[in-house]
């Protein structure tokens, strides 16, 4: 069993080289995307619209990726 990340409270908290790799690319996509859609935001509530379909995904599939490669606490 490979343990990428580890329990750490409510959320898990990388522990390997893989799951600091994961948690950076989940990081650099999610600041991507705000600067793409926040530069053609005309308001915050238009930002926040936008870049809910990307960035919660993401961090959906990171924590189910976290969870089924978690070691115990």
């Amino acid at each position: 069993m490979r343990t990428w990340f580890t329990p750490w409270g409510w959320t898990y908290r990388p522990v390997s080289v893989v799951g600091f790799v994961l948690v950076a690319l989940a990081a650099i996509f999610c600041v991507q995307v705000f600067v793409a859609i926040d530069r053609h935001s005309h308001s915050v509530s238009d930002t926040l619209y936008g870049i809910y379909p990307f960035v919660v995904p993401t961090l959906i599939v990171l924590h189910w990726i976290a969870s089924k490669t978690a070691g115990t606490a």
